[in-house]
């Protein structure tokens, strides 16, 4: 079930699944808001968006108001995560999982939101987005390639071929808008050759393992996994994630994998990514992409959870193909 594109004069409402509004500077939600409205849209915010307590965050009860007041608002078509933060997972038993399958729409943020974004998913049968949040939106500088597949993932109808940004950047830009330091990108890395094509799942790697086992973790049959991880991880905690994955039942069907690139905390090198690979037979036969961008480096391109993707991979030539989204 693809949600319906944005168009002019569409309501996109702000919510605070995981982090609150508050910690986010006047500034940046002014850009933020600027930045949607010249593609249209029309920004507001929930009523418990700013709501915080000591971990950030909000009341359980507050933020699944927020949730289903947004779903259920017929002049809502898009949804935008404030940020992510660590407790989204604890929304998946309390949600109205009907409710959002009679009102289907865009719904849209990364990292801790992968929980929220897979589980409905799995559970509506809804494509969902892993893309910007509100937040993002706020970035004064080295935004353009992320607000361009934005817009191509959630107002534009066309097939999406992601192709690398020019630059990225890994610095804490919410805390210093001018003092930026872009990188040159080299672009993907082969890391296992093949090519493959299925349905989108993951995101947040560690957060999308959150949900091994249980009603909420989407069917790895025919999917093309997109994952990736930020400073808090690092080669062994990557490793055993990725292990995870390939340990439960269905990932022997699984047609392939992308890699978003990773943060410089996490001291994880490109040498090392191959070595974590190629150490593991489940991965020798289909195709392994990395340096993809996404996650929690930037710029970002957006991508459908439950959406159909091509990718293929051989003598360092990529191509990514977002077909259905």
């Amino acid at each position: 079930m693809i949600p319906n594109k944005l168009k002019a004069g569409d309501e996109v409402r702000v919510i605070s699944p995981a982090t609150s509004l508050a910690i986010v500077d006047e500034s940046v939600r002014k850009l933020a808001v600027k930045r949607l409205k010249d593609l249209g849209l029309n920004v507001r915010f929930s009523k418990n968006a700013e709501e915080i307590d000591e971990g950030s965050s909000s009341t359980i009860e507050s933020r699944m108001d927020d949730l289903h007041e947004a779903f259920a608002d017929k002049n809502v078509k898009a949804i935008l995560t404030t940020l992510g933060g660590y407790n989204s997972n604890q929304l998946l038993k309390y949600i109205n999982y009907e409710l959002i399958k009679n009102n289907p729409k865009i719904f849209c943020g990364y990292s801790d939101i992968t929980a929220l974004s897979n589980a409905i998913y799995r559970k509506t049968g809804l494509i969902t987005y892993s893309g910007p949040h509100f937040s993002t939106f706020g970035m004064e500088k080295g935004a353009n390639y992320t607000l361009d597949f934005f817009k191509k993932c959630m107002i534009d109808e066309e097939p999406i071929n992601i192709v690398p940004a020019s630059y990225w950047s890994d610095d804490k830009w919410y805390m210093n808008q001018t003092d930026r330091h872009f990188i040159k990108n080299s672009g993907y890395s082969v890391i296992c050759e093949g090519s493959g094509e299925g349905t989108l799942i993951g995101g947040n790697l560690c957060t999308l393992n959150l949900l091994q086992g249980t009603e909420f973790m989407p069917s790895l049959k025919n999917s093309v996994l997109f994952i990736e991880d930020d400073y808090e991880s690092n080669a062994l905690t990557f490793d055993r994630d990725l292990q995870s994955v390939l340990h439960l039942p269905d990932f022997e069907a699984v047609r392939g994998i992308v890699i978003g690139r990773f943060q410089k905390g996490s001291n994880i090198s490109e040498e090392t990514i191959r070595k974590i690979v190629h150490s593991k037979k489940e991965l020798s036969s289909i195709p392994v992409i990395y340096h993809a961008d996404f996650g929690h480096t930037t710029p970002i391109f957006t991508f459908p959870i439950g959406g159909h993707v091509k990718i293929q991979a051989k003598d360092e030539q990529v191509k990514i193909i977002i077909v259905h989204h």
